[in-house]
């Protein structure tokens, strides 16, 4: 236990503070994602928050020397790249407030401080194109004009007293908030951002009365508490589908202008940031149009797209066991996303200078003409492992348990970017990953199966077991009519595809049983090839028994539909048939043309 703080508040000392206030704000992530019905009840302000503040953790946690400022600039920029969400972006633009007050100050004083919180206050608000009473705005401000008025009337100008003020004031403020926005009165509860704060606020103000930093929490114990809790809010759709966010980093960025274009597109908009690097926080329906307007301003990094619909569903969802998400890499059919609320995290496209969010910022029809037309082959690259962290942060925080199952890890570094990513959660759920050792489709049928074990309600030991035994059992095949496009992305070499075309020939490849994407023979000629796929998968599968059959395509839904009425024709035992548009993960290599199926065996989820 240090010594409380009295007149001064040094950069070691105020990193102390935050440290205990994020921790009391880790502890809380469950309970404000509870409470969370403002803006959109998707139940992650909790999670935004924990990871917002997390970013700033390694920069305090250095025990460095430096002075004040220098300390505030860094902690705000660490804020400004971490900041998820509302509420998260809202704390870093205060933060960036801070520091812009402190300059170049080597340590506070309780006047110096309480103008560096008013500073804070108006860039928060500033930040919003709409800003609405009873949010964590409100009682930033409340506290902003409480500490204000202490300092102009106090005696002895000490941290103790102004920080015992401040903290009466924020609880005042919170429980006001009830009644000053309609959907947090309906559901009898508080602003989760504003709690969020008050919480921040609490455990720097045990650092500075009383010397005592809050311990990290241990997130099972909360985890049972948390559990008697019950959901606010309805978990009804918004207008907006899409929490989008993204940075954009320039010379001298015309912030006004840029909320103009962004205010036409969707709401929620916050803009924070400085002139040279700023962060759009804005509910879309269509991320792709936020990095576009973006993009006329600055570089555009860091984009992200997360689907509010989807967790506000898995928010109030009472009847899984456990929660399912893959990457993008996995086709599934559009009615089993929906019906089974099975998650993604997009996979990552660069055409050129020009990246895109797999499957959220472009379609496969988008991406499939672009690869068709643009003269640069693009690259993928697998979602990096703070896009998984934050998922699973989300999914950890409602879920006792998360399963994740990825592409293969011969192909992609997508597993173990997952495998990293669930090390590092501080949520009281737990994280299982597991590798396909398949791609595209078959990928999908093993998802697909494990969301469906979730929905009987068998338990994740159980499902993953059964999932391993499966694994082996899920076949992929692939049909490439052009092979110039494995030629581009340096999967052949050029004298394959010469080859193949002098002779006539018509390539498939498949999934091997080690997750790698290998050749699985050919047949001669070009005039009738989906007969001749189908008779060869007939062929593979005729002694098998039940079969679930997945069929996908790339840009060519005719030869899909012939292609499933000549294998249901072959195999009566097919019990189940779904059909997906291909994705990039394969498609990049593959082409527009492509076919590509599944086949598993058909079972349901074990008892």
């Amino acid at each position: 236990m240090a010594d409380p703080v009295s007149k001064v508040l040094d950069g070691a000392a105020l990193a102390d503070a935050l440290v205990s206030g994020i921790h009391r704000v880790i502890g809380t992530q469950d309970f404000l994602n509870h409470i969370n019905v403002f803006p959109v009840a998707d139940g992650d302000t909790g999670t935004n928050l924990t990871l917002s503040l997390g970013s700033a953790l390694p920069v305090l946690q250095e025990q460095s020397d430096e002075h004040l400022g220098t300390l505030l600039a860094r902690i705000a920029d660490a804020l400004l790249d971490g900041s998820r969400g509302n509420s998260g972006a809202i704390i870093a633009q205060f933060f960036q407030g801070i520091s812009d007050s402190a300059g170049e100050l080597t340590r506070f004083t309780p006047y110096t401080f309480s103008s560096a919180i008013a500073k804070g206050s108006e860039y928060a608000h500033d930040a919003l194109s709409q800003p609405r009473e009873g949010t964590i705005l409100t009682v930033i401000a409340a506290v902003s004009k409480a500490v204000q008025a202490h300092i102009t009337s106090a005696q002895d100008g000490e941290f103790p007293a102004m920080m015992e003020v401040a903290l009466e004031r924020a609880n005042t403020a919170l429980a006001e908030t009830t009644e000053q926005l309609d959907v947090l009165r309906k559901a009898g509860v508080v602003d989760a951002g504003a709690k969020g704060f008050v919480e921040l606020l609490r455990g720097m103000s045990d650092y500075i009365v009383d010397g005592r930093i809050a311990d990290e929490p241990d997130l099972t114990v909360l985890r049972g508490e948390i559990s008697q809790v019950a959901m606010a809010g309805s978990g009804e759709d918004s207008e907006f589908r899409y929490c989008t966010e993204c940075i954009v980093s320039g010379t001298d960025i015309d912030r006004r202008k840029m909320r103009e274009a962004l205010s036409e597109v969707g709401d929620s908009l916050l803009l924070a940031g400085t002139k040279r690097k700023a962060k759009i926080h804005i509910h879309v329906n269509d991320p792709e149009e936020v990095f576009n307007i973006g993009r006329e301003y600055g570089a555009v990094s860091a984009e992200k797209a997360d689907d509010m619909h989807l967790q506000a569903h898995s928010s109030h969802d009472t009847a899984s066991r456990f929660a399912v998400i893959t990457d993008t890499a996995a086709d599934i059919a559009d009615e089993d996303l929906e019906r089974l609320d099975i998650h993604m995290v997009p996979c990552r496209l660069q055409f050129g200078d020009r990246g895109y969010l797999d499957k959220v910022s472009i379609t496969a029809d988008e991406f499939f003409a672009e690869l068709a037309s643009n003269p640069i082959h693009p690259t993928t690259s697998q979602p990096a492992p703070g896009d998984f962290r934050r998922q699973f942060q989300f999914l950890a925080s409602h879920f006792e348990d998360v399963l994740s199952i990825n592409l293969t890890g011969s192909a992609s570094g997508a597993y173990e970017a997952a495998r990293s990513a669930a090390e590092r959660i501080n949520a009281p759920g737990k994280i299982h990953v597991i590798n396909s050792l398949n791609a595209s489709l078959g990928q999908g049928l093993l998802v697909v199966f494990a969301a469906e074990c979730a929905h009987a309600g068998l338990s994740v030991e159980k499902t993953i077991t059964a999932v391993h035994a499966l694994i082996p059992q899920t076949q992929t095949y692939g049909m490439l009519r052009d092979l110039s496009y494995a030629v581009r992305g340096g999967r052949l070499p050029a004298w394959v595809q010469t080859a193949a075309r002098l002779l006539h020939v018509t390539p498939f490849i498949r999934a091997t049983a080690d997750g790698k994407i290998a050749a699985a023979g050919y047949v001669f000629g070009r005039r009738d090839y989906v007969r001749k796929f189908a008779r060869t998968l007939v062929r593979r599968a005729r002694r098998k028994g039940p079969l679930n059959v997945a069929v996908g395509h790339a840009m060519c839904p005719d030869d899909a539909d012939r292609l499933v009425t000549l294998l249901r024709q072959g195999l009566p035992q097919i019990e189940r048939l779904t059909m997906a548009e291909m994705g990039a993960a394969l498609g990049v290599h593959t082409g527009p043309g492509t076919l590509v199926v599944s086949m598993q065996p058909f079972t349901t989820p074990p008892r």
